[in-house]
């Protein structure tokens, strides 16, 4: 039985839909009826049903305790009307590791405290300091900053701020501005960059306020990794959410079959196997050799910052 649970999942996995699982099963024992009952339809989605809940308890009980984490990045994906928001870990060097999802109607600050909260509960440690690197949405910012408050650096999504400006633009002029932004976020300077990205904001006032005020919102969180001078593989890898999206992509993939989504049960179940179906592929991220140096530079801003405050409070 155990067997042929893990047949049906790696199946159903791959792309094969369940009416069409006797066509490709290798004979089962003698009698042909058998056969037939072990790869019918009903029996395939029992099987898989199984499998994909057993996926998701261990994606969600895994023990965080004795991961160093660096830096977390955290997205939503949507199926039907319901929102997934999943999160990624990445170590001190530079190992990806699915640890949680949530899911909710929208990508909302109390969905994303929720699983903040799940992943404290698992052994989940922020009190050195961690990175968390999301996309452009307030909630997320939010719900993290009032879970992990100082103990959390925040880097928005580089590529979602170019997208979501470039959508209030006209577009035989998104594609300058948008070439403006790259080479602003992409300054080895952050300071420098950021007053070109202000400027560009100014300039957008006039015609397009809508993408100016895109543009603000935020703004100083885009140049976080680079305050840290990270190397320029750290730098790609960290400044944007391509890492969760990459994986997202492969729960999409899977899930591209499926039109009638039942309930959130079978949105988690699906959800949870295709981040660890993802996994398998996983690779470290670029600039890994670099990752311990860095993590050290983000604790070490962490504890500039909590220092900061207690100093502040102290005078107050």
């Amino acid at each position: 039985a155990d067997l042929l649970t893990q047949v049906a999942l790696e199946r159903m996995l791959a792309g094969v839909a369940t009416r069409r699982h006797e066509l490709v099963a290798e004979p089962i024992g003698t009698e042909l009826e058998a056969v037939a009952r072990s790869g019918s339809k009903s029996a395939v989605s029992r099987r898989f049903k199984a499998a994909t809940e057993a996926k998701l308890a261990e994606l969600l009980a895994r023990d965080l305790s004795e991961l160093d984490v660096a830096a977390m990045m955290i997205d939503g994906v949507m199926f039907a009307e319901c929102c997934i928001v999943v999160a990624l870990a990445i170590t001190s060097d530079g190992t990806k590791v699915p640890v949680g999802l949530w899911e909710g109607d929208t990508e909302n600050t109390t969905v994303v405290k929720d699983l903040l909260a799940d992943l404290v509960s698992r052994g989940l440690s922020c009190e050195a300091g961690v990175l968390f690197v999301l996309d452009g949405s307030k909630a997320l910012a939010a719900g993290v900053g009032r879970v992990f408050g100082d103990r959390a650096l925040i880097q928005r999504c580089q590529l979602h701020k170019r997208r979501n400006v470039g959508g209030y633009l006209p577009k035989g002029y998104a594609p300058s501005v948008d070439r403006q932004l790259a080479k602003a976020f992409a300054d080895t300077d952050p300071g420098r960059g950021l007053k070109v990205a202000k400027g560009i904001a100014a300039q957008l006032d006039e015609r397009h306020p809508s993408a100016a005020a895109s543009l603000r919102e935020g703004l100083d969180d885009m140049f976080t990794v680079r305050r840290l001078g990270p190397s320029a593989g750290l730098a790609r890898s960290l400044t944007c959410t391509n890492a969760v999206e990459s994986m997202i992509s492969v729960v999409q993939r899977l899930c591209g079959r499926v039109t009638n989504w039942k309930d959130p049960r079978m949105t988690r179940r699906w959800a949870g196997a295709g981040m660890l179906e993802a996994e398998r592929s996983f690779r470290r991220i670029w600039g890994c050799k670099d990752m311990p140096a860095f993590t050290t530079k983000i604790r070490a801003e962490v504890a500039r910052r909590r220092d900061d405050r207690g100093a502040r409070d102290a005078v107050a």
